[in-house]
């Protein structure tokens, strides 16, 4: 271990008020404005943002094109034609068979499709004959007049667009081979800790399986940067004050995962301070209180957002993210994804969010803004939002989570009852109505077949660990409880994330319902 003394850094800084200091310092270096671009073929264009508007450069179609299978003509010439009185055109003279997207030939404008006339053998020997039209048509019946889609130098797509599938094809008929598409963000992620081993490989008491750069690498992905994970480092000062100098030469942000903290072993802040300067340490939030924000300065030929040009030094981003799993994780979702957005040309994202009743009371800690994991389901007409128990090293909390409920800082949290926003996790239409789907797997496996079976509902919190007592449907209250336990565990139940007697995944680890952390750094919350 290097005899380097600990950071002495450790704030309580406002959410709001930090994410304002180090968008300020971002703004000062220059690197809060989209990234520069770079040219991308149509087939590896869908999910990127155009970096400029997208002009027609051709018409679609460019040319007037039959729009069914017929006979191209002029409509005037078809002009009182009746089922009395026929009209007769003789085909290759006046009038022309054409397949759908076949050019209209010279001098027609309408096309009459193939099963409203009769062709008129003229006889052996006398050519192809003529149709039979029995009513008139109008000028550019069954036509896609030149431009029907699109014109040439008609505004296709804006900048700052995310590309859909429907917009690739319109830059393809508009005569594109590839597309200027903002330059993905290049985000180095670093984990610390003497105690990490990789996924699979043999665990010894005290080991950590390292898989929180991969869970921040997927989050990174998902919001349009491009991760590359680094190899875990023990807990060393210089060592870890060299590879963030080497990552920031060759990457737009540095996170640093573990260490942020204040304890012997955290070294983030200090050598963020080294490089360049701290701007934030320590955010009053929970969980992921002791958050790093920071600039490094390096030398190097500049890759950032708004880069131009060769300079002897340039500035990068650096964020130490606390080692408790979901801490990292919703604190990656409040400090990255705004910084990827901005860097991309995109308004932060919004969550949709749904007004629920809190199933039971919720106490926070008045000094800090608590971003609470709870399940969502419906009870009748209403939609009931139950907490999640377990801290910041249990990351199934946030597997089995459906949204957030936020209490801010100075609030000592929610009674029971209370009318709360969620902010989903999962779009509203595949939100799970928990009572439903856990009653008919209990019917489904036999451990319930009464007419009053003995169910939890999603607006009721599950006991415990105890396993010994189960609420039910209660049409005048939410939580009465009432019934014998049910005694069968069931391993559907368990793969929904619902309590399974004494079997299922609350009855594991006393009332957290975890296991010990896959982390460190920030004091459990």
């Amino acid at each position: 271990m290097s005899s380097h003394t600990h950071s002495p850094y450790l704030e309580d800084i406002p959410l709001a008020e930090a994410l304002a200091r180090w968008s300020e310092a971002l703004a000062e270096a220059g690197l809060d404005g989209p990234m520069p671009g770079e040219w991308a073929s149509l087939d590896e264009a869908a999910g990127r943002i155009t970096a400029e508007a997208v002009w027609a450069r051709v018409s679609s179609p460019h040319y007037h094109a039959a729009a069914m299978d017929g006979y191209a003509v002029r409509a005037e010439d078809t002009r009182g034609a009746t089922e009395t009185r026929p009209v007769y055109l003789r085909v290759g003279q006046a009038a022309f068979y054409v397949d759908t997207g076949d050019p209209l030939p010279p001098g027609t404008n309408a096309v009459i499709m193939v099963e409203d006339v009769q062709l008129r053998d003229q006889g052996a020997g006398s050519g192809p004959g003529e149709i039979e039209i029995l009513s008139s048509v109008a000028p550019w019946q069954h036509v896609r007049p030149m431009g029907e889609d699109m014109v040439a130098s008609e505004l296709i797509l804006p900048a700052n667009h995310r590309l859909r599938p429907q917009d690739i094809g319109a830059a393809a008929g508009a005569g594109h081979a590839r597309l200027m598409v903002r330059r993905r963000p290049r985000v180095a992620i670093q984990p610390t800790g003497t105690e990490l081993v990789e996924p699979g490989a043999p665990l010894r008491p005290g080991d950590i399986v390292e898989y929180n750069s991969l869970v921040l690498a997927a989050m990174v992905r998902e919001w349009g940067g491009q991760p590359v994970r680094l190899p875990p480092l023990p807990d060393d000062y210089r060592a870890l004050r060299e590879r963030i100098a080497e990552a920031a030469r060759e990457h737009d942000l540095v996170i640093v995962n573990a260490g942020s903290s204040a304890g012997s072993e955290d070294f983030t802040a200090r050598a963020v301070a080294d490089l360049g300067r701290v701007l934030v340490h320590g955010i009053a939030i929970r969980p992921g209180h002791p958050v790093v924000l920071g600039v490094a300065e390096v030398a190097g030929t500049p890759g950032g957002p708004q880069a131009q040009g060769a300079i002897a030094r340039r500035a990068v981003p650096v964020v130490g993210l606390p080692g408790y799993p979901v801490s990292a994780a919703m604190t990656c979702e409040l400090v990255v994804k705004p910084l990827l957005a901005r860097w991309l040309g995109q308004p932060p994202e919004e969550r949709p969010q749904v007004q629920a009743t809190l199933a039971r009371k919720v106490v926070s800690p008045m000094g800090e803004e608590e971003f609470l994991r709870v399940t969502v389901g419906q009870v009748g007409e209403r939609i009931v939002a139950t907490p999640l128990p377990g801290g910041s090293g249990v990351l199934m909390s946030l597997v089995r989570a459906d949204g957030i409920v936020r209490i801010p800082r100075g609030q000592e949290g929610f009674d029971a009852g209370a009318t709360v926003t969620v902010s989903l996790l999962r779009s509203p239409a595949s939100r799970l109505n928990v009572c439903s789907i856990w009653y008919r797997a209990l019917i489904r496996t036999g451990a319930i077949g009464a007419p009053k079976p003995t169910v939890a509902l999603a607006g009721v919190a599950p006991p415990h660990g105890r396993g010994h007592r189960q609420p039910r449907p209660d049409p005048g209250r939410t939580g009465r409880r009432i019934g014998p336990a049910l005694s069968r565990p069931d391993p559907l139940l368990r793969q929904r994330g619902q309590p399974g007697g004494a079997a299922g995944p609350l009855a594991r680890g006393g009332p957290s319902g975890g296991v010990p952390s896959a982390g460190r750094g920030d004091r459990g919350v």
